[in-house]
This record gives structure tokens, sequence and C-alpha cells, in this order.
């Protein structure tokens, strides 16, 4: 009888006739690999060690100063329909993309070592998991994958068990921005990347298996893959309720999903638990619920803005056994970025710092680490039946309109709100910084298939036996008139937070607003936080007539996807926009 590794040994084969390696590595995922591999690029200048005193096995990668981000304009999704990628993705016919991506692997791997890297996204043996294969000629991704996924023979052996996998192949390349590419296939299960050491180009289980591939897989198979963390909120009396959180890049994912409860929160026996901080696939157990696994190992953080004000929880994690990429070193050879304390004495390009070049950080600059360091790891992230999640929450970075809080009057709503969430850009795609773009459900750069189909997939699970989540938008960064974040955030969230819970387990009134239920008065605590009243209304004030363009904008958005934008969802933003006329029109009846 063929093995079911027979696949796979073809692909393999296939692959080294293409790239022509010097020789074939099967990584295994053992600490003696991860040794040699380390060692390997130390030797070779791929790593620099760091002050292994107060950073023990720690180290520092500096990529190519023209690979530093995600490529959109270069990621491509190729099926056989050009309407089934959507206006969403850049879409290229398969043939072409596989003839245009393979001239570039013909003999890219003349002298190297080609790894074979088996790895399972999520608990080895839950059923929301899912395996791929990726084929790379870089040792740091092969150690960055050793941390962000399940990798080597557990994992494999499920591959051999399952017979089906992902197929992803990776090549560096000569890091020319000009011959870089990002394709994905969904309907053949295979990603391939060429010309980038980039991490969400080059770590290929990440965002292109785990949202782009994986949303396909889900789409087909009836389950969820998502651009959200997963936070568990444990109350003083015990229980604990998981909230998956939606936000575009850069906007406190990691800072949600490790929370720190303020002081009061704290001595009441509040507690948070981190399941994962990027992503989340969720499946309807036999209960009707959402139950949702992190298929990530890890955390690929943003390491600007992390300090011990922001994230005390991700800074102690990154303490030990982690890998930072284009961050700065201080004097005695610590890692270094913006916000914390001690002085650069060397950018993130090696160059001697020097204002005048810009941050000493690259923004987008990295830490990768087990998530099993996070002094708030749940043990709960290795449960094979995943978590049942009371609450789903969108939000984005908006300065204005957005108030601090609202819930969805239903799913259909929830659905809306979502697709309609907007958010500023940040450095963690290239292009300009500070724009408004919609960004639904935060997938936008990462949905492998059309948007209006994405939108029926999600009215999906609204059916006969279904226990949905609730589901809510926030905005932590509404201004004032002086510019100045209105809302403290950080561990102040956690009031918010608060608030949903009591909705979800009917303990709180709310307010109905025509945009959706806003806390009634009184609902939010404020205890300890130094906030006029006058303030806490300016964040969950209702601008009517700012509504209604926002409501426009949002509906000639949803119509760019046309025909395939779900009748059900272009309704209920017209119920909003009704009712936000009701009010203007009963004033001038």
């Amino acid at each position: 009888m063929a093995s079911k590794l027979d696949t796979l040994e073809h692909w393999v084969n296939d692959v080294a006739a293409m790239t022509r390696p010097a020789t074939i590595h099967w990584c295994d995922g053992s600490d003696t690999e991860y040794r040699a591999l380390v060692q390997l690029m130390l030797q070779n200048g791929d790593l620099i060690e760091l002050n292994q005193q107060t950073h023990p096995g720690c180290y520092l990668h500096r990529s190519s100063p023209s690979d530093v981000a995600r490529v959109e304009h270069l990621t491509f999704v190729c099926t056989g329909d050009q309407a089934d990628a959507g206006p969403n993705n850049h879409w290229m016919a398969p043939a072409e993309a596989h003839t245009k991506i393979d001239a570039l692997f013909d003999g890219c791997m003349e002298g190297r070592t080609m790894y074979v890297i088996p790895y399972c996204m999520g608990p080895i043996d839950s059923p929301l998991s899912r395996c791929g294969v990726e084929i790379t000629d870089s040792p740091y991704v092969v150690a960055n994958m050793r941390t962000m996924t399940r990798m080597g023979a557990a994992a494999l052996a499920r591959i051999e068990r399952e017979g089906s996998f992902v197929k992803g192949l990776h090549s560096t390349g000569e890091l020319d921005p000009e011959r870089r590419f990002i394709m994905h296939f969904p309907e053949e299960l295979t990603i391939k990347s060429y010309g980038s050491g980039y991490g969400g180009n080059a770590l290929l289980g990440k965002k292109c298996h785990a949202l782009r591939i994986a949303s396909y897989q889900a789409r087909s198979e009836g389950w969820l893959a998502e651009h959200m963390l997963i936070v568990g909120i444990e109350n003083p009396q015990g229980q604990t309720h998981y909230i998956a959180a939606a936000f575009p890049s850069a906007c406190g994912k990691t800072n949600l999903a490790m929370l720190i409860p303020p002081e009061g929160y704290r001595k009441d026996g509040w507690r948070v638990w981190t399941i994962g901080d990027d992503i989340c696939w969720m499946r309807p157990g036999e209960d009707g619920r959402l139950y949702a696994i992190n298929p990530e190992a890890g955390f690929f953080g943003v390491a600007p803005g992390t300090s011990r004000n922001s994230n005390p929880n991700a800074l102690a994690s990154i303490a030990r056994d982690t890998i930072f990429t284009n961050v700065a070193v201080t004097a005695d050879n610590q890692p270094w970025w913006e916000g914390l304390p001690g002085t650069p004495v060397t950018d993130w390009q090696g160059r001697p710092y020097d204002p005048a070049n810009g941050p000493a950080a690259h923004p987008n600059s990295r830490f990768t680490v087990s998530a099993k360091q996070c002094p708030t790891w749940s043990p709960k992230a290795e449960d094979a039946r995943g978590v049942p999640i009371s609450a789903i929450v969108f939000g984005g970075r908006r300065p204005s309109l957005l108030p601090l809080v609202m819930e969805a009057r239903d799913w259909t709503h929830g659905v809306l709100m979502g697709a309609a969430m907007g958010s500023e850009t940040t450095a963690a795609a290239t292009g300009a910084v500070g724009v408004l773009r919609r960004d639904s459900m935060a997938m936008k750069p990462f949905c492998g298939y059309h948007y209006g189909d994405y939108f029926a997939h999600w009215l999906s699970f609204d059916k006969a036996g279904s226990r949905l989540p609730k589901v809510f938008h926030v905005n932590w960064f509404r201004k004032g008139k002086d510019g100045k974040f209105l809302w403290p955030g950080f561990g102040e969230n956690l009031r918010v937070l608060e608030w949903m819970i009591a909705r979800v387990e009917g303990k709180a009134r709310g307010m109905e607003t025509p945009i959706g239920i806003l806390p009634a008065n009184g609902e939010l605590k404020m205890d300890g936080v130094d906030m006029p009243r006058e303030t806490l209304a300016e964040l969950l004030e209702v601008d009517t007539q700012g509504w209604q363009t926002e409501l426009h904008a949002i509906g000639e958005y949803l119509d760019s996807f046309r025909p395939r934008l779900p009748a059900r969802l272009r309704q209920e933003q017209q119920r909003v926009a009704q009712a936000l006329d009701t009010p203007r029109k009963a004033a001038n009846a």
C-alpha cells in the first residue's frame, strides 16, 4: 500500500529538481536542530548575538531595507475564475502565476540548503487544526516557524495520517523588490513566495496559510479563519468569558490580548488569560456556540509601542529565547526601540544611530517568541476543543465619529459593523500612513476570496440552533479637539470588556440608538479614572449628521462588491440609515 507521504515526497523531489539545492534537510523541530540553525546564522551573519546576561537566548536579525513589511501590491490570489478572487484581491491566472514565479525558482537554491518544514497550525490533536509543509532556503524562516507553529515530527505524523496539507514554497531569492511575488492558489491549497525574507511574506504558516488559504478552506468546510486575538476574562467568581477581537495591524491586538487589569480590578480578583494575539479559527460546536483555537504557537509582535507602560506582559515574554528583527541596539548590546528606557547606539540597519536617519528601530520591527513565555498564557490555548466565544469585537483607529463601544442589535447588524470597519493605515504594510481605508473584519489584506462571498459566509452562521456570540465595535482612538486621545486605553479597556460581559450575561440594560446599543448612564464603571463626565459623554456621543454621511459611504463601499454582495447586508445598511433619518424627519414634520 502506498504511503500517504508519497504525495509529499514527490512534491519535495519536484521542487528540488526545479530549485537545485546543494542539500535537503527535513526539519524535526528539535532543540538540537534549533541550536545548529542559530550557530549557522551567527556564523553567516544572519543573526547577531544580543546581551546573553540580560536577554539569554536572544538574537537580532536585520533584513534588507527594501524588505521590511508585507507587500500587498505584489501579493496575488490566483483562482481559475477572476471573479472568485474579488475586487479585494490582486488576481493572476493560475497558469500565468505558476509560470512567472517558477521561472524565478529555477535554480534559485544552487549552493544553498533546502529545508522541508512540516508544521501544524493549532494544537497537534485538535480537529480544528490544519497542517502544512513549507519548503524554504532560509534558516531564519525555519527558526521562526519553529516558534510560530507546532513544527516537526508530530506534524509529519499527522500529515501521514490525514494525507492532506497546504504546500508552501519559499525562497529569499536575491531580495530584489523587482523580483518579488507572494502567490496564493486557494483551489490547490498552495502558496509560492519569492524574493522576500520578511515575516508575513516568508513565514508561510502565518498570514499566507492561516488566513488567505485557511479562509478559503473555512468557507468550504463551514468555519471561520479570522484576523483576531482571543482573550479570556475571568471575573472574581471564577467564571471566564472568551472574547475574539479583530483590529487592523498595529491597532493594539497584542496589548488587548495581554491586558493587565487596573489595580482595583486586580484587587477584586479579575484575571486575564491570553489565548492568541493575531489569528483565530472558529467552528460551531454541537451546542451551537462558536469554539475557537489560536492556530499559532508564538507571537510575531510589533516591537515599537511595547513598553512597561503599554504592555509589561509582552515585555516579560521577550526577555529570553526571542528573535528580534530590525530593532536598534544599546551600547551594552540590548535590543531597543522607541518607548524603552536607555539610548540606542546602532539603528535597525546597523548604522551608528542618528535621529536624522529616522527612528532607531524600524516602525514595523518585530519579535518572535513562544506564546508559552507570556505571563498570562492560558493552558486552554492547547485545548483540542477550543474555547467557547462569548463576544466578537471589531475595532479600528478612528479619531472621530465612532463611539468608545457599541453593540450590534443582532448577528446581521454585527456583520455590517465588521464589514464597515475603517482604520487609519499603519507601518505594517507598505504605502502611505494615516490614510482612512475600509478594512472589513481587519481581513482586507488576508481574505483569500471575494469579499461578497465572505460576507455571505459570515451571515450563514445565523441559523436555527445557533447560539452566536454578541457582536460589538470599539474605538480606543477617538480624539478631542486638542488632538489628544480621550480614552486612556491599555488596562482601562477592561472596563469596556466588563460591560460587554454584563450584556452577554443579561446584567446590563444598555441604551438603544440608531447605530447600536451603547452603555446606559452609569453602566461603565469609572471608579479610579480621572475623567470629566463631559469626556465620557463625548466618547459615547452619536453624531447623527456625521453618521448619515458615514452610512452613505458604507453603502457605496458595499456596492463595490456587487453582484456578489448579499442583499441582506445592503438591506441592513439601509435599515440603519433609515433609523438615523427618522428623528430628523420627525423634527421637520
